[in-house]
C-alpha cells in the first residue's frame, strides 16, 4: 500500500501516523510464519515460560538484528512501498536505512512499561532540529495484531510537548501519560514517527498475550551524525549474502552498497565483489562500467 501524503503530513503536524493495511496480505503471511523460526511460537512459548528464561532478562531481550535466516523476514524492510515513504518524508532518494530489528514480546515475561522517551539520544549525536530539518523517519511494522491487550506504543502527540525542549530526553514515570495515544492496529499496519516524539512500551493487560514488530529506520544520506548501526560490522553474518542476493540494486543501495555507474565498480571490484556473493547478479554494475568507458574519448 503505498502510504498517502495526508498520513505522511500527519507525521509533520502531529508527530505520528499509523497506517493499516500497509504490507500486502502475502507479505505479511510469509513475514509471520518465517518469525517461528526466530521465536517460540506464542502456545510453545506459554505452555512453559520457564524454557524460555532469556526473555526475562530485560525489556530488550526479544530483540533480533538484521538480516534473519528468514529470506521472508529480509524482505520486509526494503518493502518497496516503504522506501517510497521514505523518499517523500526525507525529500530525497539518496536514503539509507540505518537500523532494522525484530522485536518480540510475551506477556508475564518482565515488565515492558516505561517512561515517556524520545529516540534521538542514540539515533543522532546531537539532536534534533526543531524546524524539521534533517529528519530521520523511524518506523515500528505490525506482524502481530496490535490491541490495548498487547503493551501497544503509546506516543503523545507533538501539540502537547511544545513546552518541553528538544534536550530533555525523557519524562518520569507518570508524566504524559494523560496525553497518550495508544498505537493499535491489526497486523501488517505501520506506525512512522519522529525521533523527538514522546512514545513509551507498555504493560500488557492480559495473560496469554504476545506481539510481534519490526522497527526499521531511515535517514538522509550524508548526514553522518545520524544512524545507528554500522552495516559493515554484520556483513560477515551467515545471511547477509543471501539478503543482498535477492534485493535489487536500489535496495541494496539504501544500506549502502555502491550503486550503478558509481566510480567503484571496475573490473577488479566485479570481480572481487563476485568471489564474496557468487550468488548475486552483477550484471547491472558491470554494465554501468561498461557504459562509462564507452564515453570516455578515445
Amino acid at each position: 500500500m503505498r502510504i498517502p501524503d495526508t498520513k505522511l503530513a500527519e507525521v509533520w503536524d502531529r508527530g505520528f501516523t499509523v497506517v493499516e493495511g500497509f504490507l500486502d496480505a502475502d507479505t505479511l503471511s510469509a513475514a509471520q510464519d518465517a518469525l517461528w523460526e526466530v521465536y517460540p511460537r506464542p502456545d510453545a512459548y506459554f505452555a512453559d515460560p520457564a524454557a524460555y528464561e532469556k526473555f526475562t532478562r530485560s525489556q530488550f531481550a526479544g530483540l533480533r538484528l538484521f538480516p534473519y535466516a528468514p529470506p521472508a523476514l529480509n524482505r520486509v524492510p526494503v518493502y518497496p512501498d516503504l522506501l517510497d515513504a521514505a523518499e517523500r518524508f526525507l525529500q530525497t532518494r539518496e536514503i539509507d536505512c540505518y537500523k532494522i530489528e525484530l522485536w518480540a514480546k510475551y506477556a508475564g515475561a518482565i515488565d515492558y512499561d516505561q517512561a515517556h522517551h524520545r529516540d534521538y539520544g542514540n539515533h543522532t549525536i546531537v539532536a534534533p532540529r526543531a524546524d524539521g530539518l534533517m529528519p530521520q523517519m523511524t518506523c515500528f511494522i505490525l506482524l502481530s495484531d496490535v490491541t490495548e491487550l498487547d503493551g501497544p506504543t503509546k506516543a503523545v502527540p507533538i501539540d502537547k510537548t511544545r513546552h518541553l525542549p528538544i534536550g530533555v530526553q525523557r519524562t518520569e514515570m507518570g508524566e504524559l501519560f494523560d496525553d497518550e495515544v495508544a498505537v493499535t492496529g491489526p497486523a501488517g499496519s505501520i506506525l512512522i514517527y519522529k525521533t523527538d516524539v514522546f512514545h513509551r512500551g507498555s504493560n500488557f493487560k492480559a495473560p496469554g498475550r504476545s506481539r510481534f514488530v519490526m522497527p526499521v529506520d531511515f535517514k538522509a544520506r550524508g548526514w553522518r551524525w545520524q544512524g545507528k548501526l554500522a552495516w559493515p560490522n554484520y556483513a560477515n553474518s551467515p545471511h547477509w549474502a543471501e539478503a543482498m542476493t535477492m534485493m535489487t540494486p536500489r535496495q541494496r543501495d539504501v544500506f549502502g552498497w555502491p550503486p550503478i555507474g558509481d566510480p567503484y565498480w571496475n573490473a577488479q571490484t566485479l570481480s572481487d565483489v563476485a568471489m564474496r556473493y557468487p550468488a548475486l547478479d552483477l550484471s547491472p554494475y558491470a554494465a554501468g562500467v561498461a557504459a562509462a568507458l564507452a564515453e570516455q574519448p578515445a
